[in-house]
C-alpha cells in the first residue's frame, strides 16, 4: 500500500536523522586521520585520494542521484574534513565572486579559509612564503587561450602544481532593472570579449564600460537601476540581482582551467598530467628535436605555449602539458631525452587530471 505525504516525510526524516549521524561518525575518523597526518608530517589535502574517492563512490551509485550531484555533496563533506583536519588558507586570484573563487570553491568547498589576492603574483607569492597552504590561478580558456602572466611565474617560483580544475564558465546578463531600462553594461574585458555576439544582437546601442573584474561589474550594476553586468550566478547571488539572460557566452563550451599550486607533489593516480618548462639550446633544429622526442616516447601533449625569456631577443620558453606522471618510466626518458637537446627542462608538477565542472 501506498504511503501518505505524511509517512513519505517521516521516512525522510529517519534517514535525515541517520545521514547526519553516519557523517558525525565519519568525522571522528576523519579527526583520527588528521592526527596520524600532523604525527608523520603528512599532507592534508591529499589530491590522488580525492580522485579514487569520488571514483569509487561514483562506481556504487546506482541513482537516481546524478553522479554530478554526489561530487557536489562530497564536495562539501571533503571540505568539513580538510577543515576538521587541520586549518587550511587557499589564494585566489580576487575578487571574491569571480570565476576564480567559483573554481577554488568547486575544488575546495565552503568549510576552509579562503585569501582574495589582488594579483596572480601574489597568490604565487603567499604560497611560496607559507601565508597559504594553496592557491587557485588560471592557466587557459578554451575561447581566449593561455594566461600569460600565469605561464610566466611558473618559471619564476618554486611551488608545483598539485591539481586542476576545468570550469564550464558561463556568462550571465544580471540587473536590478529589466532588459528594457539598461543604459549601461559592465564587465571585466575577458568576459565582454565571450559575449560579443550576444551583446551586439541584443544591445547594439548600449554602452559596454571594461572593468577589473566581474566582481565589480556586479556591485556596480547593483547600485545603479540603469545598469547590467556580465558575470557568474555567484556574483549575482552576492549583490541581489536577477540573472535576466544565463549562458550568453558565444561559445557554450567555454571552459576556462585552473591549477592548483603547492608545496607537495601527488602520487601517481593512473590519470596523469605533467607540466614542464624548457628553454631550448641555440641550435637549428632543437624545437623539431623536442617534439620529436613526445613522438618517440608516445606522450601526447595537451598544451603548448611559447614565452620570450626575458634574456636575450628571440630566445624562448616553451611550457608544455602532456599526458603521464613524473614517475612514469616513459615521462622520465622523455625528460632525459629534453635534456639533450635543452639548456634546461623544468618539471612544473604532476597531477591528477580534473574533471570539468560546471558554474551554474
Amino acid at each position: 500500500m501506498n504511503k501518505n505525504l505524511s509517512e513519505l516525510r517521516s521516512e525522510i526524516d529517519r534517514l535525515d536523522r541517520s545521514i547526519v549521524a553516519m557523517i558525525n561518525e565519519r568525522y571522528g575518523y576523519v579527526r583520527q586521520v588528521g592526527e596520524w597526518k600532523h604525527a608523520n608530517a603528512s599532507e592534508i589535502y591529499v589530491p590522488e585520494r580525492e580522485k579514487a574517492l569520488l571514483e569509487k563512490l561514483e562506481g556504487i551509485n546506482d541513482g537516481p542521484l546524478k553522479n554530478e550531484t554526489l561530487r557536489a555533496i562530497y564536495r562539501e563533506i571533503m571540505s568539513g574534513a580538510i577543515a576538521l583536519e587541520s586549518p587550511v588558507k587557499i589564494a585566489f586570484l580576487g575578487p571574491e565572486n569571480t570565476f576564480s573563487h567559483q573554481a577554488a570553491l568547486s575544488k575546495f568547498g565552503s568549510s576552509v579559509s579562503y585569501l582574495a589576492k589582488n594579483s596572480i603574483a601574489e597568490v604565487f607569492e603567499a604560497v611560496d612564503r607559507g601565508k597559504a597552504d594553496y592557491g587557485v590561478v588560471p592557466i587557459e580558456n578554451s575561447t581566449e587561450g593561455a594566461v600569460t602572466y600565469t605561464l610566466d611565474m611558473f618559471n619564476q617560483s618554486e611551488v608545483s602544481i598539485c591539481a586542476e580544475v576545468q570550469l564550464a564558465a558561463h556568462q550571465n546578463l544580471m540587473a536590478r532593472c529589466d532588459k528594457e531600462h539598461i543604459r549601461v553594461i559592465y564587465s571585466h574585458p575577458q568576459a565582454l570579449a565571450q559575449c560579443r555576439l550576444y551583446l551586439h544582437n541584443n544591445f547594439p546601442l548600449v554602452p559596454q564600460v571594461e572593468v577589473r573584474s566581474t566582481a565589480e561589474a556586479a556591485k556596480r550594476a547593483a547600485m545603479d537601476d540603469h545598469a547590467a553586468a556580465v558575470a557568474s550566478t555567484l556574483a549575482a547571488d552576492a549583490n541581489g540581482l536577477k540573472v535576466l539572460d544565463g549562458s550568453i557566452e558565444d561559445n557554450s563550451r567555454n571552459v576556462t582551467r585552473f591549477l592548483v599550486i603547492a608545496r607537495q607533489n601527488p602520487k601517481p593516480t593512473g590519470e596523469d598530467k605533467t607540466s614542464i618548462v624548457f628553454a631550448l639550446k641555440d641550435k637549428v633544429g632543437a624545437l623539431m628535436e623536442c617534439l620529436t622526442a613526445f613522438g618517440k616516447e608516445g606522450v601526447s601533449m595537451s598544451m603548448i605555449e611559447s614565452r620570450p625569456a626575458k634574456t636575450r631577443p628571440g630566445e624562448y620558453l616553451f611550457f608544455v602539458d602532456f599526458n603521464g606522471h613524473r614517475n612514469d618510466t616513459h615521462v622520465q626518458e622523455l625528460i632525459e631525452e629534453l635534456q639533450k637537446h635543452c639548456l634546461y627542462v623544468k618539471t612544473l608538477g604532476s597531477y591528477p587530471c580534473g574533471l570539468s565542472i560546471s558554474n551554474d
